[in-house]
């Protein structure tokens, strides 16, 4: 279950009352397009405007009998208009106020979105410049690499998500567009000014070409959108995870006061909520393809995608809203342990610095496999013994054939591994 205190803005899009308000709105501004086209008296229309109004639970009473939602709301607004509303909704279908409201509210939860992704960037961003040269060991499939910084591993996942914030940015426009085009998309009983006064004064675009419907590639976009950012989060997550398994233990989620882990175990403290964010991005996920199959519609519509959209366009957004405002939680209050951090770089007893003895060697005159070869042996033993890696490595005669002792030590300098750390965050205006 979503906690209540981080949905209020989101939820307050997707809840009848202003779903019907945008509807509403966009009735009232086709009806002043019209006026200007001197097909409403300014009487009728001053008389529209001010008594234009709906009540929920009359809609939902209409709708028992028609079964139709537009039909509902039109006749539950005409009921309070009066004679004036024979103007309203004139010459449009019902997909004109359905689709333009939706791409209205997509606009208003795309908003809260990209305000969510700039919080967590601005953490980010604070995070990774207070460890710039925490050292740290990088690790590939699980496995002891080579030295880095975890100032630079936190400067990754600033950089995908200053690029999730930019395929935001572009989702946003994607859906930004309405359409009063009629039950086909010919302006047959409406012209196409109509619909560019209403679109003007909501910040959207006139759909190019529309049918009784804005395309729906616009929206698996957006939803596509909302998964890749999701599955930031969860990158994000995964990392935390694993890096506060006990054996590692270098970071942890935070850990609140009176906060328990285990009903049966005290000691337990999980990453909860990290484990939390990697599920529910898997429904993010799930979304994403249910727009993608509501791109093919028959003909120039059929209804197959509408029920899909109620679910999965609320659902991700809120879902999406509450997954930063998670994340940002976690960053804000994350533990990072820099003691242990050390610790595990010298767990391995020197062989982090494998690499560089590989190539001092070959910097020497030794083939590269030779090289390779002859740095493995060491690195094995170091390995199954237990013994320093470097110790192993002077007492090898073929290696101190190529390097004198203080060439070995060298090789085991954290220096090359910071070289470029302010280069990398320049780059990232970091």
């Amino acid at each position: 279950m979503i906690p209540r205190y981080t949905l209020p803005r989101m939820a307050a899009i997707w809840e009848l009352e202003h779903r019907f308000q945008v509807w509403l709105r966009i009735e009232v501004l086709a009806c002043e397009a019209w006026a200007q086209l001197g097909k409403i008296p300014p009487q009728a229309l001053q008389e529209i405007r001010g008594r234009a109004a709906f009540d929920i639970g009359r809609i939902e009473e209409l709708e028992e009998t028609v079964r139709h939602e537009v039909v509902a709301f039109l006749t539950t607004v005409a009921e309070r208009v009066g004679e004036p509303s024979r103007y309203i909704h004139l010459g449009m279908t019902s997909s004109d106020v359905m689709d333009t409201a939706l791409a209205f509210q997509l606009q208003e939860a795309a908003a809260i979105l990209l305000e969510d992704l700039d919080a967590l960037l601005g953490t980010l961003k604070t995070l990774a410049r207070t460890h710039k040269y925490t050292v740290m060991v990088g690790r590939t499939h699980g496995v002891h690499a080579e030295p880095m910084t975890f100032g630079l591993k936190v400067a990754r996942w600033y950089s995908e998500m200053l690029r999730n914030r930019g395929r935001l940015e572009q989702a946003k426009e994607a859906v930004g567009y309405g359409k009063l085009s009629g039950a086909v998309g010919t302006y047959a009983h409406l012209p196409p000014s109509i619909e560019m006064y209403v679109c003007e004064k909501l910040g959207l675009k006139p759909e190019p070409v529309s049918s009784q419907v804005i395309p729906r590639d616009r929206h698996a976009q957006f939803l596509v959108t909302l998964a890749t950012v999701g599955s930031g989060l969860e990158n994000i997550a995964t990392e935390i995870r694993q890096l506060q398994r006990t054996e590692v233990f270098e970071v942890a989620e935070p850990f609140t006061e009176g906060q328990k882990g285990s009903s049966s175990m005290p000691h337990k403290r999980n990453p909860v909520i990290c484990e939390q964010i990697s599920g529910l991005c898997r429904i993010l996920r799930v979304n994403a393809i249910a727009g993608l199959e509501n791109v093919p519609l028959w003909h120039e519509r059929d209804i197959s995608h509408s029920s899909v959209e109620r679910v999965i366009l609320p659902d991700s957004t809120i879902l999406l809203d509450y997954l930063l405002t998670k994340m940002q939680e976690v960053l804000e209050g994350l533990q990072v342990y820099p003691e242990q951090m050390a610790r595990n770089v010298e767990r391995t007893q020197g062989l982090l610095f494998s690499q560089r003895v590989l190539l001092a060697l070959a910097e020497k005159g030794v083939s590269r496999e030779g090289a390779h070869d002859l740095v493995q042996r060491s690195a094995m033993r170091a390995w199954e013994e237990g013994e320093h890696f470097q110790t192993l490595l002077v007492k090898d005669p073929e290696v101190l054939r190529y390097l004198t002792g203080d060439e070995v030590a060298a090789c085991f300098d954290l220096k090359p591994y910071l070289e470029h750390v302010d280069t990398i965050f320049t780059r990232l205006g970091l």
